[in-house]
């Protein structure tokens, strides 16, 4: 047991009192304007940067904003295993960063620009990356990263192939998590592929089938999706028979998170289980927080904010 794990552990313990929890969340939701939602948050531990006034997009970025921070922090008291873990984790930012940078490279260059997301020791490419200035310029970086090619430079092939490779790289460096990533990649392939009705180019399929399956990135309908999905994964869509409802499964995905990160948080062991159950706690943490918020701009109130779709966003 090394010193590096006593600490990064106690750590991750501690930054349970950084979750707003079921009650403060509840409570947030049922604010009946957006602006009695911020001035809850500014009493809480989502409270920096949290200004009046600012939209509900605006206002869960901030959220987002804070889920980062403390996971740099958590990053910055970890043995390098630690550290490797929660970059993996955290690669949802990156992924944010990059589809904005592309969105923005071909905008008017007197348009206002949002800020990336401050990803410190969590970047994986985000250097190379922001240094690009064209599309090709920015497939051509990613290839020659840990992303690998997204097989195109349109937004939807690099933000679908960032997607895909996030989870093959978290699947494979992080066991506790590796079920949690099939799970989120059948729900991005099943969006992608029948929803959308947009074919992943070929280099995202290929590594999508390594945890998803061949026969299931190969299925013709929805229905033949789902039977081919792993076991684990495949429950996760009980009851979901329409591809267009495949939204409502995210909230299970974020319960099954969330309920084994706390398992993995209770571990008495120093290892890197406390430290990615902490990750995954935060991560719901703010997932719910972000819906809370959403509802508050609808007019809150004592509706299941559990049920109110959350546009997707980093972490």
């Amino acid at each position: 047991m090394g010193a590096g794990w006593v600490a990064g552990v106690t750590r991750a313990r501690a930054l349970r009192t950084r979750c707003l929890g079921p009650e403060g969340i509840g409570e947030l939701a049922a604010s009946r304007t957006l602006d009695d939602a911020l001035r809850y948050l500014a009493a809480t531990p989502y409270r920096h940067d949290i200004s009046p006034g600012a939209t509900p997009a605006e206002a869960q970025r901030t959220v987002s904003a804070a889920l980062l921070w403390h996971l740099r922090v958590l990053a910055g008291w970890q043995p390098a295993a630690g550290a490797q873990a929660i970059r993996a984790l955290a690669a949802g930012f990156e992924i944010s960063n990059t589809e904005r940078h592309l969105s923005e490279i071909a905008a008017d260059a007197e348009r206002p620009r949002t800020p990336p997301y401050r990803l410190g020791a969590l970047a994986i490419a985000w250097t190379r990356l922001a240094r690009t200035r064209t599309p090709a310029e920015l497939r051509t970086a990613l290839a020659a990263s840990d992303w690998g090619d997204p097989g195109g430079d349109s937004p939807a092939a690099v933000a679908t192939g960032m997607r895909v490779s996030a989870a093959v790289r978290l699947a494979t460096a992080v066991p506790d998590a590796a079920r949690w990533a099939t799970a989120r990649l059948a729900l991005l392939f099943g969006r992608e592929v029948f929803v959308v009705g947009r074919r992943m180019p070929d280099v995202s399929v290929r590594r999508a089938a390594r945890l998803l399956g061949p026969r299931a990135v190969g299925a013709g309908s929805y229905a033949e999706f789902r039977q081919a999905l792993p076991a684990d994964t495949r429950g996760l869509l009980e009851g979901v028979d329409e591809a267009a409802d495949l939204w409502r499964a995210e909230a299970r995905w974020w319960d099954v998170v969330e309920r084994d990160g706390r398992e993995l948080l209770r571990r008495s062991s120093f290892g890197p289980g406390p430290v990615v159950g902490a990750v995954a706690l935060l991560s719901a943490d703010a997932w719910r927080t972000r819906g809370a918020l959403e509802l508050a701009a609808r007019g809150g109130g004592p509706g299941d904010w559990q049920a109110v779709e959350v546009p997707d966003g980093a972490g």
